[in-house]
């Protein structure tokens, strides 16, 4: 028998190398989170929302979980007194004790340094700044808007030729006309980035500023008369808008730098629990994990006892080097080879029993038919020393007697070495709806009163079993079928296509109208010598079984009493060789 050599079976949380791939992977989110962080609260200012506290939290509290079942585990340990339990205990102490100190100053610093940067940003006068900066963008704004005027009065811009030149500062000049309840473009002038498809507004004067449209641009609207009007666009300047958003967004920053201040604790409170504490929370799991690990012998010289309790003889223990308990689990190893022997020595008396058994029962089964064919022969040699010109009258009686006891043997001894010999799974393609229709027919005129049905027989589809093996499982059942109704009743045949862990197999059910199987019957059926004919072997279902398992497939049965029996068989199907209806094509499957 082959040996398992293995060591206990720990949870996640004890194995070393998985628990160090979690800390590196947690290092590394760690690092890509905490980025996001700070570029979240250097935007807001203001402490996560609930959604990102609860995403936030999730690492701290899954490892809380981890951390909670390994001291369970160690906490049960102590209190059950189980050996080497103290031991993880102190050891465990002074890695925790070790964490901490590693720990404390990194945390103390880092809230000591986001403290100081603050305060030192809230130092700078960044409000002067911004204010200058707003009234040079107003008086330049001013500035524009009065040039703006001044063109808008000196300027008769119905006179500027189509795609001429236009005055200094003007971006664009469109012109738009009513037509059918809408505007269309009737003149353009200008840069391509100052069009607009449509006026924005229909009244003389100025035109509201709307970003991104009129980036960069003041608008004016001219009428022309109730039909037409002209929209002129002056430049302020590329960046003009680019330097406003610049300021606004400069003078959010350091608003947000003294919202900072006011949330500086509870930010750093969460930093911590969310990045710090993780680390440590890991740094205690693996310490818990290297503290079971000093321990691992004594763990598994208890799970080897239990398998071995269990009836598992084929465990061995892996003793690592300089180890103090190797001795013992040398001794334990022995033992259990020991006891495998023994086992195996039970084993194979408990298979010559059976054997036993079975030549018994064969030898019953065979002393049957001899007691007539005995007789018979006996009856026949008295007639014919006693009144040989009478031996006619029971010599042809007593030669079919003889005969179909022989046959009776003959076939007896075919199906039992049928059952005991080795059987080689075919590997060919057998149609099934053909092999089906070649049994059937040969039961259809000797019993009239059965109504045999197979319509629903795939008639593109083939079973991974021979041919010969096929009709021999069929003839079985349906010879049983038929037998169980008495010769008069209905047999249904079907196939149907189904997919257990992802392979198709053939499902071949038989129904009969028969009286059913017992309840007391039912766990017997497929048992050897178990028949309730008064001709039956008991070897035809053991023999179909057999056929069924040694070509991959499986057979089991639904029956009730005074309804009928149906009998399902699993084969696999050529699943190679659908068609589009999704069966296998019959012709192709029987040339592979």
């Amino acid at each position: 028998m082959k040996k398992s050599k293995t060591r206990p079976k720990y949870s996640i949380i004890t194995n070393v190398r998985i628990l160090i791939l979690i800390y590196a992977l947690l290092c590394v989110i760690t690092v890509l989170f905490s980025r996001n962080f700070f570029s979240n609260i250097l935007r807001d200012g203001q402490m996560p929302d609930r959604l990102n506290l609860i995403v936030f939290f999730t690492i701290p509290g899954a490892l809380l979980v981890f951390l909670g079942a390994s001291l369970a585990g160690l906490v049960a340990d102590i209190i059950a007194r189980r050996p080497g339990s103290k031991f993880k205990a102190r050891l465990l102490a002074y890695f925790i004790v070790i964490a901490l100190f590693a720990a404390l100053p990194v945390t103390f610093i880092t809230g000591l340094s986001a403290v100081e940067v603050v305060r030192f940003w809230r130092g700078v006068d960044g409000a002067a700044a911004i204010a200058a900066g707003r009234n040079f963008a107003v008086d330049n704004y001013a500035f524009n808007v009065e040039r703006f005027d001044n063109i808008l009065k000196e300027t008769n811009f119905s006179r500027l030729p189509p795609g001429g030149s236009l005055p200094a500062g003007i971006a664009a000049v469109q012109e738009f006309e009513s037509a059918n309840g809408g505007w269309k473009e009737t003149a353009f002038s200008g840069g391509e980035n100052s069009r607009l498809p449509l006026p924005p507004a229909t009244e003389q004067g100025y035109v509201f500023r709307e970003l991104p449209r009129d980036s960069g641009l003041v608008r004016y609207v001219q009428t022309i008369d109730g039909n037409r009007l002209r929209l002129i666009s002056y430049a302020l300047g590329e960046d003009f808008d680019l330097g406003l958003a610049a300021i606004e967004n400069q003078g959010a920053q350091f608003e947000v730098i003294d919202s900072l201040w006011g949330n500086l604790r509870p930010l750093i409170l969460f930093y911590c629990i969310v990045f710090f504490f993780p680390t440590l929370l890991m740094t205690v799991i693996i310490a818990i994990s290297f503290t079971r690990r000093v321990t691992h012998p004594i763990v598994e010289l208890t799970d080897a006892t239990r398998r071995v309790a269990e009836g598992d003889f084929s465990i061995q223990i892996l003793a690592r080097r300089g180890d103090e308990l190797g001795l013992l689990i040398r001794s334990f190893n022995a033992m259990v080879q020991d006891l495998e022997k023994s086992r195996s020595a039970l084993v194979k008396a408990e298979k010559i029993s059976i054997w036993q058994n079975m030549a018994q029962q064969l030898a019953h089964e065979i002393k049957n038919p001899l007691t007539p064919i005995k007789l018979s022969a006996e009856r026949t040699l008295r007639r014919w020393r006693n009144e040989p010109e009478r031996i006619g009258e029971i010599l042809e009686n007593s030669m079919m007697a003889i005969i179909q006891e022989t046959e009776g043997l003959s076939t007896l001894l075919t199906e039992f070495r049928t059952l005991s010999r080795p059987m080689e799974p075919s590997r060919s393609w057998t149609a099934l709806r053909e092999t089906v229709g070649e049994i059937i027919g040969l039961y259809r005129s000797s019993y009239p009163e059965v109504r045999f049905d197979i319509e629903h027989v795939a008639d593109n589809m083939a079973v991974k079993i021979d041919k010969n093996r096929l009709s021999q499982v069929l003839t079985n059942l349906v010879i049983n079928a038929i037998d169980a109704m008495n010769g008069k009743g209905a047999i249904e045949i079907r196939s149907d296509l189904v997919k257990k862990r992802e392979i198709r197999y053939c499902r071949l059910s038989i129904k009969d109208t028969g009286k059913g199987i017992g309840k007391q019957e039912g766990p017997l059926v497929f048992t050897p010598y178990f028949t309730t004919k008064e001709s039956g072997t008991g070897l035809g279902l053991p023999i179909v079984e057999r056929i069924v398992n040694d070509h991959g497939g499986a057979i089991w049965f639904n029956s009730a009493e005074g309804m009928g029996t149906t009998f399902f068989i699993d084969l696999l199907v050529n699943e190679q060789e659908f068609s589009a209806e999704g069966s296998p094509a019959v012709a192709d499957a029987e040339r592979a």
